[in-house]
């Protein structure tokens, strides 16, 4: 796996969840929560200002199927939004590729996760989206380095 930032990107209907990785590939971390913006396009803006940022190397979107691996509604909302940052970030002066990622259940576990340590209310809306993010970028950065080792 190239060095490099890598950010994760959680997708969800009313916002987005942000994470980064450390430029080894070693450990994910949270960044931020972006309200969606259906008619402006603001929230791809802020992952494109970030991409730069950060200096990413690639950014990994979360691809939400169910236990069985079927792709649902939910899942061509996540392509279609990737599709859309591909494109957003071809047009940018840092372009970089766009990864999807199985996340199944990643959500349910942020959040059961944030529960467990007393988050609740406003305060757990505002970062289950983080958690869910990190937790993709996590596994898809112990995936690749695992499919590295011989």
């Amino acid at each position: 796996m190239r060095r490099g930032v890598r950010l994760g990107v959680d997708v969800g209907a009313v916002r987005v969840g942000l994470a980064a990785s450390d430029p080894s590939g070693i450990l994910a971390s949270p960044v931020e929560t972006v309200a969606r913006d259906m008619k402006n396009r603001s929230d791809l803006d802020r992952i494109v200002a970030l991409v730069a940022e950060y200096e990413a190397v690639e950014v990994v979107v979360g691809l939400p199927r169910s236990l069985s691996g079927a792709e649902g509604r939910a899942a061509v909302a996540a392509r279609e939004y990737a599709d859309l940052l591909a494109e957003r970030l071809r047009e940018s002066h840092h372009p970089v590729p766009v990864q999807l990622s199985d996340e199944r259940l990643t959500t349910v576990i942020a959040g059961r996760t944030l529960s467990q340590r007393g988050v609740r209310g406003k305060k757990h809306r505002a970062v289950v989206d983080q958690a869910a993010a990190v937790l993709i970028l996590q596994a898809w950065l112990d995936a690749e380095r695992s499919a590295d080792q011989p």
